[in-house]
């Protein structure tokens, strides 16, 4: 998940944190949330994309919605050569197994702001089609809509505090009250999620992740994880925020 706007006036204290933990800023800059609380997939996830980069180092989740386009957030892809990325798809275990693609073009939303709401979704094409079965979009989610998160996020809630671990982690919530999110958020297209028992949610790691829901036997994507719903560095001290593919279907089919 990307950092909320407060990250700009933070920044000069996390970099002389950084320098007396003796964490580069390189390093730093890598790390994005994980899903903190959850437990091992439970089950395959055929549209499920570990993005990692050249070294093979993951860095973001997203999900396969055609056999050449890949769903993500905006902040996980920004700025990015695509040929230093590549994708993982359908493997539960982001090291081994499923297929591997080559990255060829990447799409961020124009209305994409890394200090605003709305807009954190990307589009990243596949150099070759795969065979895994992609994921569809879902309709709007009201409030109650039962959700599973999927990422490969960190499983402690502080920063830089643990790896990322190889297996995907799932954790099941829900969609909750907006006036959850106290931070910056958009109602319009962002969800706001909840935090089970107020300590489980998604975590430095699981950006750009699936947001997922069933529909009868089936899966659907609703969103794909964005940043923490309040101001705390701290993972799932509040429900986090997830961006609505739903809300930018019209978008996204201009290019899957």
């Amino acid at each position: 998940m990307r950092s909320v706007s407060t990250r700009a006036r933070l920044a000069g204290v996390l970099a002389a944190v950084l320098t007396m933990l003796g964490i580069t800023a390189g390093q730093a800059a890598g790390t994005q949330p994980f899903i903190v609380g959850g437990g091992d997939a439970g089950e395959p996830y055929p549209f499920v994309v570990s993005l990692q980069l050249a070294s093979g180092e993951h860095f973001c989740g997203g999900a396969l919605v055609s056999a050449t386009w890949v769903v993500t957030a905006a902040h996980c892809v920004r700025g990015r050569v695509p040929d230093k990325v590549s994708a993982r798809i359908g493997s539960n275990d982001r090291t081994t197994g499923g297929e591997q693609a080559k990255v060829a073009e990447i799409v961020t939303h124009p209305d994409y702001d890394p200090d605003g709401a709305g807009g954190d979704i990307a589009l990243v094409r596949l150099a070759s089609p795969a065979k895994a079965a992609p994921i569809a979009l879902g309709s709007d989610a009201p409030v109650g809509t039962a959700t599973r998160l999927l990422g490969w996020g960190q499983t402690c809630p502080e920063r830089g505090c643990g790896e990322s671990p190889a297996r995907l982690r799932q954790l099941d919530t829900s969609i909750v009250d907006p006036a959850g999110c106290t931070g910056t958020f958009s109602a319009a297209v962002e969800l706001c999620t909840g935090n089970p028992e107020g300590s489980k949610g998604a975590c430095y790691g699981d950006s750009g992740g699936p947001q997922i829901t069933k529909a009868g036997e089936r899966w659907r994507l609703l969103g794909v994880s964005s940043r923490p719903g309040n101001d705390d560095s701290t993972c799932a001290t509040s429900p986090s925020i997830y961006t609505s593919a739903f809300a930018y279907a019209d978008w996204i089919d201009q290019y899957v």
